[in-house]
Order: C-alpha cells, then structure tokens, then sequence
C-alpha cells in the first residue's frame, strides 16, 4: 500500500485505485501535479491544466451518459440541473476524497502549508485531471468503470440536495385559488428492481384523477404528476 503518514506516489496510487497507468506512470504525474509543484521544480515541465480542461469535458458527457440511463423519465431541463449539481466543484471535491487524492497531488510547499490536498477547488481540478488523464490512456469505457460506481454510491444523493422546480407548490397555489381544494398524491406502481425502481403517481383532485407521473424516486414522480396536472388545467 502507501505510508499513511507520507504522500503517495503516482504509482502507488495507481495500484491502489487499479488504474490504467502502472507501465506509462507519466500520464497520471502530469495529472496530479500541480502549478505550485511545477514553478518549484525546474525539472518539471507540465502541470495538469490541460489534463483539467479534458477531464472537464469528458465529465460532462459521462455524467450526462449516466443521469440518462439512471432517470429515465427525468426531462431535460431537470437532467441538465442535475448535471451541473455533479459536476460542481464541491461533487468532484467528494468524489476526490472518496478516493484519497488529497494524498498523491503533488504540490508545491506555500500550497501543502496552507492546506492546499484538503481545499476543494485543488481536489476539484486534480479529480478533472486525472479523468482526463484516464480518457487520453484508454478511452471513455475506462473512465466510466472509474466513475461510475462512485456516481452509483453518491449520485442520488447530489442530486437529490439540489432543488427540481416546484410544479407540486405552484399547483397546490393554482387549485386552492380557483377553490378546487389541495391535490393528494397517490402512489399507483412500483415497477422494476429495487436498485432501479420506477414509481408512478397520480394526482387527484376532487375524487378525479387528473396528471400523472413517473420517476425513479416518489418525489421526483410527484413533480411530473403535478407539472402534468398543471398542463391539463391549462396553467403552463
């Protein structure tokens, strides 16, 4: 393993995490150094900005590859918000203390003083670059093995703290207004393996069943029922 007390060399992260980079270790020191670490270092001739900018990018789609298959009745404007609560400096800052990156990124000694393994946007930007750096090794395959068993463990979760639009707020206003009383939500369905369940709700009104809506959480499945509902009335 590595030396608890001791910073970890690429190589030991490599084989502590089984990535692709035990033969080329240059890839995987490249995306764990940082510019602090470079301008103290005349021997050192690349940081991990560049390995940063790609890793961001590659983020973008594998994140957006996998909110498509895990909510599949999630719309687009809510995809995309989910998207960007995953890809926000504070997730991949989870995500790279998931891992123990703090311990291999190689900084240079004003930024080790102040903290610099433990600060989020330095775990953010080093975990963008060491996806690049698994991207430009293997491919996208490799970088999803990675990661998504990490956004399988955490994913709900982040996205579940970041607000979906109100649609069950805004109708309950619109009904109790034109004095058709409070919506009840009715959980209809559950349909699929427990660790991807589909739940389906209908809203009812008045004794009648107006929108309906399904989801992969009763919360989610919910809002759609209600953003339906309030198509059906003619609100949006």
């Amino acid at each position: 393993m590595f030396n608890p007390k001791g910073t970890e060399s690429p190589k030991e992260l490599a084989r502590r995490l089984s990535l692709p980079f035990l033969d080329t270790p240059y890839l995987l020191t490249r995306a764990l150094t940082h510019t602090s670490y470079m301008n103290e270092h005349s021997d050192v001739l690349d940081d991990n900005e560049r390995l940063e900018f790609l890793g961001d990018a590659v983020l973008d789609f594998v994140v957006g590859a996998w909110l498509f298959d895990h909510f599949p009745e999630m719309r687009e404007g809510e995809l995309t918000k989910a998207r960007s609560a995953l890809v926000r400096t504070e997730a991949l800052a989870k995500f790279a203390r998931h891992v123990d990156l703090g311990r291999a990124m190689r900084l240079g000694k004003g930024e080790k003083r102040a903290g610099g393994s433990k600060r989020d946007a330095l775990l953010c930007g080093t975990f963008e670059a060491l996806i690049g750096a698994i991207y430009q090794k293997e491919n996208l395959v490799a970088v999803k093995e990675f990661f998504f068993p990490m956004l399988d463990t955490f994913g709900d979760e982040i996205v579940n703290g970041t607000p979906l639009s109100d649609k069950k707020s805004i109708l309950q206003e619109w009904t109790q207004a034109h004095k058709m009383g409070i919506p009840h939500y009715e959980t209809v369905a559950e349909r699929g393996p427990d660790h991807a369940k589909i739940f389906d709700v209908e809203v009812h009104l008045n004794g009648k069943v107006y929108g309906k809506g399904s989801g992969q959480s009763k919360r989610v499945a919910t809002q759609f029922a209600a953003e339906e509902t309030l198509k059906m009335l003619g609100v949006e």
